[in-house]
């Protein structure tokens, strides 16, 4: 019996607390902030691939091509810290036709520009010392912390903007923000090219353009609740 009462007394207090709390009237809306930004530095990967089937003779010419390749990034000034070698295979692949083996020897190296006015230079450059393949070309800014922190900033305000316009009509104001949430993704750019090698001009005199680089959209994206005065 004592039990029964203690149970029913703990239940009543718990209704009791229940009653008592009040919802905060809130109100909760995204913000966006974006900043265009021209890149100023590029993280290209580029790839010597070569085939054939007599493996010392593949490696051997894939090795020769990559020396050729870092004596030619050595001159172009680069920083010992803004290329290394990022993969090294070599694989066997079998010719189920002429049922021989055939080997295929990869060396794929990471470069930073942080001038991009060499780009075309180093490009051609790499294609001439043996460079068959480029993997990839990101355009990015060296500035972009600063510029992420910036974008934060205006999606805040953005999101506050938003929420003042809704209660506007209703005569209350937005109070102290009780929970953000932060929903931001990076975009960077990727490069056009007609070719490897840089597209023939009908004036040789003439400046040469092999790519759009175009903007990096840095975009913050937010999620704000606000209490409602």
């Amino acid at each position: 019996m004592k039990k029964a009462l203690f149970i029913m007394s703990v239940l009543f207090m718990t209704m009791s607390y229940g009653q008592e709390v009040k919802q905060i009237p809130q109100i909760s809306v995204s913000g966006e902030g974006k900043i265009k930004v021209i890149p100023d530095e590029a993280t290209i990967v580029v790839t010597v691939e070569t085939k054939g089937n007599n493996v010392k003779d593949v490696k051997r010419q894939n090795d020769t091509k990559i020396e050729a390749v870092l004596k030619f990034i050595k001159k172009m000034n680069l920083a010992t810290a803004d290329f290394k070698t990022q993969r090294v295979a070599l694989n066997p692949q079998y010719d189920y036709e002429k049922k021989k083996h055939n080997y295929n020897a990869t060396q794929t190296i990471e470069i930073i520009l942080r001038d991009l006015s060499v780009y075309d230079q180093l490009m051609e450059g790499l294609v001439d010392a043996g460079i068959n393949r480029i993997d990839n070309v990101t355009f990015e800014s060296s500035k972009l912390a600063q510029y992420q922190s910036e974008a934060r900033k205006l999606a805040i305000k953005g999101a506050k903007l938003k929420a003042e316009d809704y209660v506007s009509v209703l005569g209350q104001k937005v109070g102290r923000a009780i929970t953000i949430a932060d929903n931001s993704q990076n975009y960077y750019p990727q490069p056009r090219y007609a070719s490897m090698k840089l597209m023939e001009s009908s004036d040789m005199n003439a400046p040469r353009e092999t790519l759009a680089m175009g903007e990096i959209n840095i975009i913050a994206n937010v999620t704000v609740s606000f209490i409602l005065e």
